[in-house]
């Protein structure tokens, strides 16, 4: 988050800077001094060559310890072979066809050697890897200590390709400091100095720590300027509880306290003549829905229409459905409630897009169809955001521009988020919770099956067959919708990912599910076949449906109580949490398979038994972020602007964050300097952009 200066091109010329455009985004001074080392190596230190991943990149500090120069047979070429050493293992490299290498590469050599690790006649090997060798230097001891960054690479930008780039830079260029006012006594540019071309282990370390404080200031200044923006905002006043009060006497059920909590948040928030930006996160049925429902009412009383926005097909004819089907015939009917995807008929989607346009609709439900060009709508009030962390921020602003004042958006979530990401990447939303699970909810019961145990694997089909004699139903989730390699490659060595269409086909054949009505479910299908197997399922046509992650979120189908999860360690936490949450939902007790080749005792393993130990998404959630990281929790669009943390690390800078939330709101309150708001305003800009 610094400013951009220069073009790359000027400083190191067109083809570096189309190399660095093309790999890694970068095309100006301050994004690729932004790019901070991943670790520090010492020159005199030998790296780890035993722990190195097969089949991805890798970089290695290693000395050469022998060679061989030998010519293949019938070929009429040559091998140069480096074996290179940590002190404890290990590796060969190879180089075909150039054996002017031997000049460079002898016995006694030190250097970084960088490529993708594979396995030649059971060794680790590099073949073909780039590589830059140590120069020596008068002092040998100075030499061995000096910290050596070691960059985030591609194959085509080993580390020092980077480390030489960001040096010439750094040379060249001074970055104007736009928050020089808030740290009078530091330079921003001795700080990139120090973190990329440290002396001392205590350069870094220092430069590090200084450079977190200023991205979580920059950070919360743009969180808390956004959310004064939108509380100057004015938005409709809407205060009408007439429907919303018909409504809560016809549902079956009470409110819990949570819910009651959030519904009078809501209501405070329709009714300020500004528009409401609030969050609403809860446990997989919790109830959220319910509570959007009630708004929707609210804004219908006051004439005012609402778009409820979900990422897929799937998910958006859930919605209907039961909204329909909680709304009765009479609410319905005044709502007007229409279904909006891509695959409607053209008299469906016509009629649907006219009554939108007129105001006859109140509550339009649908994918990203209500984001195109052609919809339009007579007085927008509320926007109901299903998932939104599958949604960039830009395909959200499509949507809310379709109204005449700004909407006020309502938000919904059922991956719980920790305190430290709320704090972190949702500053600018105000956030309700919900804690409690409506009264009726079934225990889930969850165990973790070895896959190498056969008696074991055999007894969850029985397992299922036993839940379906009973008149239930269960789900068999698998990760990749195909067998071979259309999903990404597969590792030398490595187990094929089950495949759903493989599955489905093995299951028909299994004498434990003999009889039982079986369908397939995936994202390929056409939205027709999709939405057929859901009504299927959904009627009891079908005991047991196989499927991909389709079927994470939204899916309620209150008679199932069986979920089989295959390969589960290649899911995170919270998705596994959301995918239980398909079972239970009913009068019947849930039981959830999770099906691991993990070992004992691994990471993978870890993760699958905390979900055999506890339900609670929140304590759940918590342990996805120790475990995965900020990075793939947050997304890339979750909050307006770049969530990608460069330094800070949510789970440990919290009481940075903390702080520079403090400093910023009172910033904001005194008035920022014309430079700073430039600044924000320029990074708010092309996060938008980006998205």
């Amino acid at each position: 988050m610094l400013e951009k200066g220069r073009t790359l091109g000027e400083i190191l010329g067109e083809k570096s800077a189309k190399s660095f455009a093309r790999q890694l985004g970068y095309t100006h001074a301050g994004e690729l001094l932004e790019h901070f080392p991943r670790r520090y190596a010492k020159r005199g230190e030998l790296t780890d060559i035993a722990a190195l991943p097969v089949g991805e990149l890798a970089t290695v500090v290693g000395e050469i310890t022998k060679t061989n120069h030998r010519y293949t047979k019938g070929r009429g070429g040559s091998i140069y072979e480096v074996t290179i050493s940590d002190g404890s293992a290990s590796m060969q490299i190879a180089f075909f066809g150039q054996s002017w290498r031997q000049n460079q590469l002898v016995p006694g050599k030190r250097g970084l050697f960088s490529g993708k690790v594979g396995v030649f006649s059971g060794k680790l090997q590099l073949a073909h890897p780039d590589y830059a060798l140590f120069e020596e230097e008068k002092d040998a001891q100075a030499w061995a200590d000096l910290p050596l960054p070691i960059y985030p690479a591609t194959g085509s930008l080993p580390s020092w390709r980077i480390a030489k780039a960001i040096e010439a830079v750094l040379a060249s260029e001074r970055l104007e400091d736009p928050l020089a006012e808030f740290f009078p006594e530091t330079d921003l540019n001795s700080l990139l100095g120090k973190i990329h071309n440290p002396k001392l282990d205590a350069d870094f370390l220092e430069a590090r720590e200084q450079l977190k404080h200023r991205e979580a200031l920059t950070l919360q200044l743009g969180l808390v300027m956004r959310r004064r923006a939108l509380q100057s905002q004015a938005s409709y006043a809407i205060d009408s509880t007439d429907l919303a009060m018909q409504f809560d006497k016809q549902l079956p059920f009470e409110y819990t306290p949570g819910q009651l909590a959030a519904i009078s948040e809501i209501e405070r928030d329709l009714s300020s003549g500004h528009p409401m930006h609030r969050l609403l996160q809860g446990e997989v049925g919790s109830g959220k829905t319910v509570i959007a429902l009630r708004a929707v009412l609210m804004a219908a009383s006051s004439g005012h229409q609402s778009a409820l926005l979900a990422p897929t097909e799937v998910l958006a004819e859930q919605h209907y459905q039961s909204t329909v089907a909680a709304l009765g015939p009479e609410l319905t009917r005044e709502l007007g409630v229409r279904l909006l995807t891509g695959s409607k008929g053209s008299a469906d989607r016509k009629r649907a897009l006219l009554d939108m346009a007129s105001g006859k609709c109140l509550l339009a439900i649908g994918t990203h169809a209500l984001i195109a060009e052609k919809v339009s709508f007579a007085q927008l009030g509320l926007v109901v955001i299903d998932e939104q962390h599958r949604f960039g921020v830009g395909q959200r602003e499509l949507l809310r521009l379709k109204a005449k004042m700004p909407p006020h958006v309502l938000t919904m979530t059922a991956t719980p988020i920790p305190r430290t990401i709320a704090i972190t990447a949702f500053g600018d939303l105000d956030i309700s919770t919900l804690r409690e699970l409506p009264k009726g909810r079934q225990e889930v019961k969850t165990h973790v099956v070895d896959i190498s145990n056969k008696g074991l694997v055999s007894r969850v089909w029985e397992r299922v067959k036993e839940e379906v004699s009973l008149g239930r139903q269960a789900f068999v989730v698998c990760p990749r919708i195909q067998a071979g390699k259309d999903e990404g490659d597969i590792l030398e060595g490595d187990t094929p990912a089950a495949a759903a269409e493989e599955v489905f086909e093995s299951l028909k054949k299994n004498a434990a599910l003999a009889g039982l009505s079986i369908a397939l479910l995936h994202g390929r299908m056409d939205s027709e076949s999709k939405a057929d197997v859901m009504h299927r399922f959904a009627i009891g046509e079908i005991s047991v449906l196989v499927s991909t992650t389709v079927i994470e979120v939204g899916v309620n189908v209150p008679n199932a109580s069986a979920m089989v999860i295959l390969d589960a360690d290649r899911f995170g936490i919270s998705q596994l949490h959301q995918l239980r949450g398909r079972v239970g939902r009913g009068s019947h007790p849930g039981v959830c398979l999770l099906l691991s080749a993990s070992e004992t005792g691994s990471l993978a393993r870890k993760r699958l038994e905390a979900l055999e130990q506890t339900s609670d998404g929140f304590k759940l959630s918590e342990m996805d972020l120790e475990i995965r990281g900020e990075g793939d929790v947050l997304g890339q669009d979750q909050s307006g602007r770049r969530s990608q943390l460069r330094l800070l690390r949510v789970t440990k800078d919290i009481d940075i964050i903390v702080n520079a939330r403090t400093l910023a709101e009172k910033a904001v309150e005194a008035g920022l300097s014309e430079p700073v708001k430039s600044f924000l305003e320029r990074l708010d800009a092309e996060a938008l952009a980006q998205s």
